[in-house]
């Protein structure tokens, strides 16, 4: 089992940047793929962005060029770089850990973003 711990969410402006963090524990962050998902109230878990072991990424298309997901397996942390964030980007954002062990989530972070 992994566990995963979400930082770095907040309150910005819109057009502003927040970086999410996510540190995972244990030995196999290396070979799982990582995503980030976000949960507006009243809606449903929509995937963000996701990155293979191999490095290689995908994104939801309301975020293309905007969000940039990257890891870092020495450090077993996985980002997200979010620039020119806009109010529909305001949710809780949750970082996933998904294997052949199964699959864990984060507790969330929250991001708002003010028009």
């Amino acid at each position: 089992q992994v566990q995963l711990v979400e930082s770095g969410g907040g309150l910005v402006q819109a057009g502003g940047s927040l970086r999410l963090s996510c540190a995972a524990s244990g030995s196999i962050f290396s070979t799982s793929v990582m995503g980030w998902y976000r949960q507006a109230p009243g809606k449903q878990r929509d995937l963000v962005a996701v990155i293979t072991k191999g490095n290689s990424t995908n994104y939801r298309d309301s975020v293309k060029g905007r969000f940039t997901i990257s890891r870092d397996n020495a450090k077993n942390t996985v980002y997200l770089q979010m620039n020119s964030l806009k109010p529909e980007d305001t949710a809780v954002y949750y970082c996933n850990a998904f294997g052949g062990w199964g699959s864990s989530w984060g507790q969330g972070t929250q991001v708002t973003v003010s028009s």
